[in-house]
């Protein structure tokens, strides 16, 4: 009889550590509780279950039983302990990360010209907005495709740069900065589009190289380059801001009249143009 209750507390053990596994791999509150009231039910049975088996038996064990009884109590003790470690372990559900909101590519944004300057016909029905970062391979990537789909809209479409410089790329800001700079001398997009082609090798020395290779007047150009700083810094902040709230949320992002575009290559900017002049006829 001893033997066969021993082996009845050796399967609650056995129970006790599954069901400690179970709860490490869920690790969760509701599954917990569930244990632990399991367990407290089936020590209750066991203690019936030897009451009865020593009465069927008609035996006198009484010095069993209270071994038995011992070994029953370090089990609970054993389990108490067992509950607190993995309450300590069982961390709290993380939230529920929600997926951001789908792209609304029919809202219209006011995106103001304001200090940036314009290439093309100022009145032109359409205007193109880039967001782009001068360092960033892929806006020196998709810039070629607008630029070339453009050319083919004389005075029917203009196009502006907003700067939103991204925290990875340290030249990015003095890039915009160097394109303002170099704007002083109404050589804006010959610098931007030189800074996009050597996106990789930016710094103040290549800045003055390509002033140099585009025809400014390179002490002009440093000076409008370091002592407008604060004025460049407000600019770049200002389109920083200006992103953030039309919805940027990376490099390149194009806007065509007001509304986020996909078009990346030549054939959809086309389409793209044809269908905002058509909205203005």
């Amino acid at each position: 009889m001893e033997k066969r209750i021993f082996m009845i507390v050796l399967v609650v053990a056995l129970g006790v550590l599954v069901g400690v596994k179970i709860v490490s791999k869920q690790a969760k509150a509701p599954i917990l509780q569930t244990l632990i009231e399991q367990q407290s039910k089936i020590l209750e049975s066991q203690k019936h279950v030897q009451q009865m088996m020593q009465r069927d038996s008609g035996e006198d064990n009484g010095g069993s039983m209270s071994e038995i009884l011992q070994r029953q109590k370090n089990l609970e003790g054993r389990i108490a302990v067992l509950e607190q470690k993995l309450k300590g372990q069982v961390a709290p559900s993380a939230p529920v990360r929600q997926a951001p909101p789908a792209e609304d590519f029919s809202k219209k944004h006011d995106i103001p010209v304001d200090h940036s300057p314009v290439y093309g016909n100022k009145n032109a029905p359409v205007t193109i907005v880039e967001f782009v970062d001068f360092q960033c391979p892929f806006c020196a990537r998709f810039h070629k495709p607008m630029a070339k789909a453009i050319q083919e809209y004389p005075n029917k479409v203009n196009y502006m740069i907003k700067n939103f410089p991204l925290g990875f790329h340290a030249q990015a800001k003095p890039a915009a900065k160097a394109a303002f700079a170099a704007g002083e001398q109404g050589k804006y997009w010959e610098m931007a589009e030189a800074l996009l082609k050597n996106g990789s090798v930016l710094n103040d020395e290549k800045f003055e190289e390509i002033a140099r290779d585009i025809g400014l007047d390179v002490k002009k150009f440093q000076k409008d380059y370091k002592e407008k700083d604060a004025q460049w810094e407000e600019y770049i902040t200002k389109d920083m801001s200006l992103g953030s709230k039309v919805g940027v949320r990376g490099t390149p992002t194009f806007y065509i009249n007001g509304r986020k575009t996909t078009a990346r290559d030549v054939a959809s900017w086309k389409q793209a143009i044809e269908a905002s002049l058509k909205e203005k006829n």
